[in-house]
């Protein structure tokens, strides 16, 4: 009995309790605390990355434009009495602004113009003006329900978007020098919630966290510590709402009663005005929804995992529910913990990321299984042809594993944060910056194509404010004595060690493996410098001054290393360098760019005799325009016959992989973040072996 028993738990369940209670007692939890260098301050010239950045500050004003055709903007000038009309978008289009805003501050702190200074300038006038004079802004409820706050905080987004607000208030601030004005909005509105909501009741919780890492954000900039409690108190409260089935239910049932108002109202101010033109958002992305999909729909939303709310964070293991929303959730009690120096949290943060990546994570690093849910399956339910995995997911993934890689030593946090940034969170914008991804597949049988902008555009601004922070992924420091090289961009950055110490890389990833640091200080000093060694690197060879240190296999122990459900390897660390180092010491290290073919866990179903081509942190797809004649859904490759071949010519210069089916033919493959960009296309990461 007591055997069967255990073979019963172990299928369905794979003790997964009890691996989640062992990991808790006996992982020991470390703290190191490490500190950024604000992006801002790094200077990155990179022959990768620095097109992009250019690309990504001409972008900005397209997004602009796209806000100003769906009258986003006009919302806001409509509250200020500047212009008649009618609020259009989303319950929680100002956020869509409010992003924006934060890009657009990020972006000017590398490129500064006048002309995107201009702009900025206008809008922050604009939503002093929106702004009531106790703080409260909210373009929908200003306009449609003037006497109404808070009433439906699971549905309708309010702090969600006051959230973006302080974000994009504070990313402002350090663009400019310090000026406070849009800082001041932000603090307006976050003393309101202080007021309103400090010490309140687990129901006033919100059901999109955001707000929570804004205030803690917020607090460190101000060192107000009403902030810092009120974020405390959102994340510790939430999943302690008593019977959220039914309480959520009355929310959703008033919210669509407010949608219908609101449409009867927009029908009456059509009929006065004929010559209104109406905002007409674009059509959806075509999603595919595996079987029963509703039914599960229905319990997720009801139990609560929708909105984070089903269980408290510090008993959550297990990613659940809504995709963006867990991340932004999680990323917040990393900065909790580290605040509070709470290692009990912490452990309970690692075990959950854990499990997402070697569970419920894609070979690109996107997360999110179910359409409508817009979130996590169970356990290796990874299908290549329902996946969701929305561009803002991996975003908000980047967001976690960088506070992640701040508070630990451990180099998987950077790691997956590379991995991500490549994959799951670049091919979310087009190579001209004019085109997005919403959703992210693994896979496309229909034709699938980019769009200028979403009924729901929360993913273009947030991709465009990660692209614009880029070097604060790079390097962090501590205690005077430690130099960690988290990403290898070509950048400079001074370390603020009592004596600075300025760090100049040059590096040819992605396609070549080639890194070269070189250290300018005043005079000798002793510290360590600790490089990443990537996962997808099954070596290395290190000079320091062209006197050859160590070629050797990455060195890890075969029990450190952890596959996953995707076939992502867990094995990257970090090797320390202490030493005492000389102005115009060189550091190179070199990694194989090595083709490797990832195999999914047996237990994802869909991937079974099937692999996914990788080459450094890129992962490949075959698409159809470069394979017209190849069915490349059921193509069976020859490992053997792979190679390399640049282009420079082609998706803005990519090493593209070659090689032959089992039958002979060619084919070619391209990195995943490059598809899409020439128009309709088909596209599988998986083929046949």
């Amino acid at each position: 009995i007591i055997f069967f028993l255990i073979y019963f738990l172990y299928s369905k369940f794979e003790f997964q309790i009890i691996v989640n209670l062992t990991s808790l007692l006996f992982h020991k939890v470390a703290m190191i605390e490490m500190e950024q260098i604000e992006f801002q301050k790094i200077k990155i010239n990179d022959d990768f990355w620095t097109p992009i950045l250019e690309m990504n500050a001409i972008s900005i004003f397209n997004q602009w434009d796209q806000l100003e055709k769906t009258l986003c903007i006009d919302n806001f000038r409509i509250i200020a009495g500047q212009k008649k009309g009618f609020r259009e978008g989303l319950i929680f289009a100002d956020s869509d602004a409010y992003k924006w805003l934060d890009a657009a501050s990020k972006v000017y702190a590398i490129y500064p113009s006048t002309k995107l200074s201009k702009i900025m300038d206008k809008f922050i006038d604009l939503i002093e003006k929106t702004q009531k004079s106790d703080g409260y802004i909210n373009t929908f409820n200003q306009f449609f329900y003037p006497n109404k706050r808070w009433v439906n905080l699971q549905w309708e987004h309010e702090l969600y978007m006051l959230g973006h607000l302080i974000e994009a208030a504070i990313s402002h601030y350090k663009a400019t020098g310090g000026r406070k004005k849009l800082l001041n909005i932000a603090e307006k509105a976050a003393d309101l919630l202080v007021r309103t909501f400090l010490n309140s009741k687990p129901e006033n919780t919100p059901g999109h966290p955001e707000i929570e890492l804004a205030l803690i954000k917020l607090y460190r900039l101000t060192k107000n510590l009403n902030y810092f409690k009120l974020a405390e108190f959102f994340i510790d409260n939430r999943g302690k709402i008593r019977n959220f089935s039914a309480h959520q239910y009355e929310e959703s049932k008033d919210f669509r009663k407010r949608l219908k108002e609101v449409e009867i109202l927009r029908q009456k101010y059509m009929k006065k005005h004929p010559d209104y033109i109406s905002y007409q958002p674009p059509p959806n992305f075509p999603i595919k929804e595996p079987p029963e999909l509703k039914n599960r729909f229905i319990e997720i939303f009801s139990s609560g995992k929708y909105f984070q709310q089903h269980i408290p964070i510090r008993e959550t293991y297990i990613p659940e529910g809504h995709s963006v929303r867990f991340v932004y959730l999680e990323t917040a009690a990393t900065m909790l913990a580290r605040e509070k120096g709470d290692e009990k949290l912490l452990g309970a943060i690692k075990t959950t990321w854990d499990h997402m990546v070697k569970k419920r994570m894609f070979v690109t690093g996107g997360i999110g299984s179910l359409p409508l849910v817009e979130g996590f399956g169970e356990d290796y339910e990874l299908d290549s042809g329902y996946c969701y995995c929305e561009t803002c997911a991996s975003l908000g993934s980047i967001f976690w594993g960088r506070e992640l890689s701040l508070l630990t030593s451990e180099a998987k946090y950077s790691d997956l944060l590379e991995w991500q940034m490549y994959n799951g969170a670049l091919a979310g914008i087009a190579l001209d910056g004019k085109s997005y991804l919403y959703r992210n597949p693994i896979s496309s049988t229909e034709n699938f194509s980019r769009q200028n902008w979403f009924h729901c555009p929360c993913c273009p601004s947030n991709i465009s404010r990660v692209i614009a922070s880029l070097g604060e992924y790079i390097y962090s420091h501590s205690n005077n004595k430690e130099i960690w090289i988290h990403q290898y961009i070509g950048s400079e950055a001074i370390v603020p060690f009592k004596s600075p110490v300025k760090v100049i890389m040059d590096s040819k990833l992605p396609f070549q493996g080639k890194v070269e640091i070189t250290l300018e200080l005043e005079s000798p000093a002793h510290f360590s410098i600790n490089l990443r060694i990537p996962s997808w690197a099954d070596s290395y060879s290190l000079n320091i001054n062209d006197s050859l240190k160590t070629e050797q296999p990455s060195a890890i122990k075969p029990s450190d290393i952890d596959k996953t459900a995707s076939g992502y390897v867990l094995r990257a660390h970090f090797v320390r360098l202490t030493r005492e180092w000389k102005p115009g010491d060189k550091i190179e290290i070199e990694f194989p760019m090595n083709i490797i073919l990832l195999n999914s866990h047996r237990k994802v179903e869909s991937n079974r005799g099937k692999v996914a081509i990788t080459r450094g942190p890129i992962v490949y797809c075959l698409e159809n325009l470069d394979n017209p004649d190849l069915d490349i859904f059921n193509a069976k490759i020859e490992p053997k016959s792979l190679t390399t071949e640049y282009r420079e010519n082609m998706l803005n210069g990519v090493t593209l992989i070659k090689g032959k089916t089992k039958n002979g033919k060619s084919f070619t493959a391209i990195p995943y973040f490059c598809w899409a960009n020439r128009g309709d296309s088909r596209m599988t990461v998986y083929l046949k072996k």
